[in-house]
């Protein structure tokens, strides 16, 4: 392999060129990117950063030793794929041809179209969202959040430590479900009341005022009225696979991948956000939309891309985590499924404790508020424990256009 070109110029590719480098690839490497940034960390977009406390130069990714001698191409990205000639179509109309390729394009935040071209509507993904979103957190002002996930739950935070009137917004009965269940989903929805954030659950939101291009507020489907200066809205993301139409790889909800990362097309593999690896343990493809995710994704995917021979790397639970009121939200393995949660420490209504999630016997995931050293140990287990069998026959051959 003399040319790999990296396609996504953030944590998941440039945890890629990292890996490549490690591995011993010496050739021609390439970044694109479509923002004009070099890579930096988003997770403190919605905490430190939004709050003034780091500055954008505190967010960059590059270490001094990287060492990655690569050829950034930032500021507008790809456009197209050809899959079989392993040819990316920039925009600018430059095309490139590589021997490997690796898709980074990460995710984007979900649009409501309603609110599209209102000056005080926010999405939080990039570091222009968070410059923009930052100088409205204002003490006094009123801000709703629409969607209750970790992004909006940290924006409520963030917005009621200014001392603003925050209004969280959630369609399903109790928020954070998904992530953590319902018993755990409440207690999170308790410390966010106990700091003053007005939650509504199982909301329909039926009509948007505005007045000169902002939104004045809101009205939901039980007739309730909320007044508000601010939107911010996190209700999920969408892959960036757009680009990927036509190429030869289907981009599906997310570019379909075996469980290293192959897409199935020799010599293109597929990391972090965008990509759904084959989940061995659970039988399907799944997105792991988490930082650990796309950092540790990519030493696998390169791998298999440079020596098909190579033995698979066992990928551990995927982890994330969550500053929300001053209290340390760290959660690793997957909930789905459980039967049980066990309180092994601490107390969850004084939001200190630590919670163990069981499918059976087996401990598939675990929940940790102000709980980081034993939350630490009990992550370890999981991954002790991760259940690795080996890939299933015709994987890849499914997964061939």
């Amino acid at each position: 392999m003399q040319t790999l070109a990296i396609v996504g110029a953030s944590l998941a590719g440039l945890s890629a060129a990292r890996a490549a480098r490690a591995q011993g690839f010496t050739g021609r490497l390439l970044i694109i990117g479509d923002e004009p940034h070099r890579p930096y960390d988003r997770p403190p977009l919605s905490k430190d950063f939004l709050l003034g406390k780091i500055t954008a130069e505190d967010l960059l990714l590059e270490a001094e030793d990287d060492c990655l001698q690569a050829e950034w191409i930032l500021g507008g990205g790809a456009i197209g794929l050809d899959a079989a000639a392993r040819t990316v179509l920039l925009h600018d109309g430059r095309s490139i041809t590589a021997d490997g390729i690796v898709i980074a394009t990460g995710a984007r935040a979900r649009q409501l179209p309603a609110l599209a071209g209102m000056a005080n509507v926010f999405y939080l993904r990039t570091i222009t969202d968070a410059q923009g979103l930052a100088s409205k957190l204002v003490g006094g002002a009123r801000m709703v959040v629409i969607g209750a996930g970790f992004i909006g739950a940290e924006v409520a935070s963030a917005g009621a430590s200014r001392g603003m009137q925050v209004t969280m917004i959630n369609s399903a009965p109790v928020p954070f479900t998904t992530q953590l269940g319902p018993d755990m989903g409440a207690v999170v929805a308790r410390l966010h009341m106990a700091h003053g954030v007005e939650l509504i659950s199982g909301a329909v939101i039926e009509e948007f005022h505005s007045s000169e291009g902002a939104v004045t507020g809101l009205r939901l489907g039980d007739g309730r009225e909320l007044v508000t200066d601010v939107v911010v809205v996190g209700i999920g993301a969408e892959p960036n696979t757009e680009w990927l139409h036509g190429s030869g790889i289907d981009p599906g909800p997310g570019v379909l991948c075996d469980a290293r990362g192959r897409t199935g097309v020799p010599g293109i593999v597929a990391v972090g956000d965008c990509a759904a690896w084959f989940d061995e343990v659970h039988g399907g493809h799944r997105r792991i939309e988490h930082w650990t995710g796309a950092l540790e994704q990519s030493v696998p995917a390169i791998q298999a891309l440079l020596d098909s021979g190579a033995p698979e790397v066992p990928l551990k639970p995927p982890y994330f985590w969550s500053d929300q009121h001053g209290v340390k939200i760290q959660f690793a393995g997957h909930s789905a499924g459980h039967d049980r949660v066990e309180v092994v420490a601490g107390d969850p209504e004084q939001h200190n404790f630590l919670a163990v999630y069981y499918r059976g016997d087996d401990a598939v995931a675990v929940l940790g508020m102000n709980q980081p050293r034993l939350f630490t140990r009990w992550r370890r287990n999981l991954s002790a424990h991760a259940h690795q069998p080996e890939v299933q026959p015709g994987l890849l051959a499914a997964l061939s256009p």
